[in-house]
């Protein structure tokens, strides 16, 4: 619902592809509603949006969690993809230190420790049906992409990355 939201709301939605294969998919805003929910899916983000081409600032980042601390710790599905995407956009300057990141989740999935290494992607404000935490995180944001810790497989999948190493 946040992409519907977004698009509805008068803003432009950037979002990442699936397990970032095409890159980044620019929406401009959609008043239709009927057209913005179906927009606001996987495919019709496809059919209404474009490839971007990452020229384009980012007020604010939107993503998804299993479970956050109030600190701004979360973990995501394990597989990295909210991180490699803050650092591509980070290595071209379009986001910074202080764009903030927000996640929503439910209530019970606030848990009370998660542990952070150094390439994990904490958040500036958590949504929950009840709350709006603002955590005033300490934890620190990746530099950029940790090419030490990637897969030679993952980078080979991801155009992005590829261009980037040969950078």
């Amino acid at each position: 619902m946040v992409r519907y939201y977004t698009l509805t709301s008068y803003k432009t939605l950037i979002m990442p592809t699936p397990r970032l294969r095409g890159g980044f998919i620019i929406l401009n805003p959609l008043v239709n509603p009927k057209d913005a929910l179906k927009a606001s899916t996987i495919n019709g983000a496809f059919q209404y949006g474009k490839r971007f081409d990452l020229n384009t600032k980012i007020d604010a980042i939107v993503i998804g969690s299993v479970a956050v601390s109030r600190d701004g710790a979360r973990l995501g599905k394990g597989e990295g993809y909210a991180e490699l995407e803050y650092a591509i956009l980070k290595e071209f300057s379009l986001v910074n230190d202080n764009t903030p990141i927000i996640t929503s989740v439910h209530d019970i999935q606030i848990v009370d420790n998660i542990p952070v290494e150094e390439h994990d992607l904490a958040v500036d404000i958590i949504i929950t049906p009840t709350q709006i935490i603002r955590t005033h995180t300490s934890i620190k944001r990746p530099k950029g992409i940790i090419w030490d810790i990637l897969d030679e497989n993952k980078i080979e999948q991801i155009p992005l990355l590829k261009a980037l190493r040969l950078k």
